[in-house]
């Protein structure tokens, strides 16, 4: 398989669905037949997994990307002897399975820097778990900007045709406003246009939100739009970028669904990420849980590739054998093709 990339995927939290939707991920044959997947965390919990799931799969561990055996059915998972499987429980919040999960991550982000993998993929964490080891990150976005030296980054969500880059994520709504910055917009859209390149997108026109209500409507709700977002674009433009905007949010994420424009600007978490998973989330009212959850997190500007399910722990149905698998399995298949179109710009 010497033309197949390696990808490198986390466990997530290991008292989460994470290490369910990784096993179930590589259960796919397509998966095998499009890289070389191998899992970064905990043996003990990925086959506890199996066995409490009664999954038709085997675990080989490995201690070096060199062992791996990449064979449908033997899922290799590269040790990192964390867990006391005596002392562990599925959807419990703990300091321990927060060290294990930012442990997974920092190994996976190594061996990337190192190019002993092509790609990483994470599966989710819990925030206040890593805080309780210790460990102060708003989220992966934070851990992996740290851990590589960067400091222009940002996170982009895919699904279907509704593709949001995001000026800020992790901050209060009152700090959000604050940084709807020039600069800081043509830096998104900058990185936005190279990941629709590096994703194949043909469609390179970028949609883009204002802050306010009706954008601000000439000022009368708000001068971010004239003071910051309209400058923005108008260098952006002159830059030789197809933008438009700003448009209303309530009105440029209907049109960005329908496939109007190949990617959009989102001013802060919230304002990209409710229409995002309006989009590829289904709930199932009746069971009271999710039936369906889809959509990547892909963090541009970085050295290495990183993409990731954009859902989260979900403890409250950890190790049921319900979680579904579909955003792993998306993320891996984003991270093969981000992969792919490195190798060809480099080669």
């Amino acid at each position: 398989m010497p033309d197949k990339p390696i990808i490198g995927i986390t466990m997530g939290d290991p008292a989460s669905i994470g290490p369910e939707i990784a096993i179930k991920a590589l259960l796919n044959q397509s998966i095998y037949d499009s890289c070389k997947p191998l899992l970064v965390g905990d043996a003990v919990v990925f086959d506890a997994i199996i066995k409490r799931l009664s999954l038709n799969a085997s675990i080989n561990i490995i201690k070096n990307v060199s062992e791996a055996r990449f064979e449908f059915g033997v899922i290799d998972v590269f040790d990192l002897y964390n867990i006391e499987i005596s002392q562990f429980n599925f959807g419990e919040i703990s300091a321990a399975a927060g060290e294990a999960a930012f442990q997974s991550v920092k190994k996976v982000i190594e061996l990337a820097l190192a190019g002993d993998i092509d790609a990483t993929v994470t599966g989710p964490i819990n925030k206040k778990s890593i805080n309780e080891a210790g460990h102060h990150y708003a989220g992966h976005t934070e851990i992996y900007a740290y851990l590589t030296g960067t400091r222009k980054y940002a996170m982009l969500l895919v699904e279907d045709n509704l593709k949001v880059i995001h000026v800020s994520t992790h901050v209060s709504l009152r700090q959000a406003c604050d940084l709807v910055k020039k600069d800081r917009i043509l830096e998104v859209v900058d990185l936005l246009h190279n990941g629709l390149i590096s994703l194949g997108e043909t469609n390179l026109k970028i949609g883009i939100a204002g802050l306010n209500p009706h954008a601000g409507d000439s000022g009368l709700f708000g001068t971010e739009e004239e003071l910051e977002i309209l400058p923005a674009i108008e260098e952006a433009r002159r830059r030789g970028f197809d933008v438009d905007g700003p448009v209303p949010p309530d009105t440029l994420f209907a049109k960005a669904a329908t496939g109007a424009y190949g990617g959009v600007v989102a001013m802060y978490h919230d304002q990209g990420h409710i229409p995002f998973k309006l989009t590829g989330f289904q709930w199932d009212a009746v069971k009271q849980q999710m039936k369906s959850v889809k959509g990547v997190n892909i963090t541009m500007g970085l050295p290495i590739i990183r993409t990731s399910v954009d859902h989260g722990t979900a403890f409250e149905i950890a190790g049921k054998g319900v979680a579904s698998a579909d955003a792993m399995i998306l993320a891996i298949e984003s991270a093969v093709q981000l992969s792919k179109y490195r190798k060809q710009a480099t080669s």
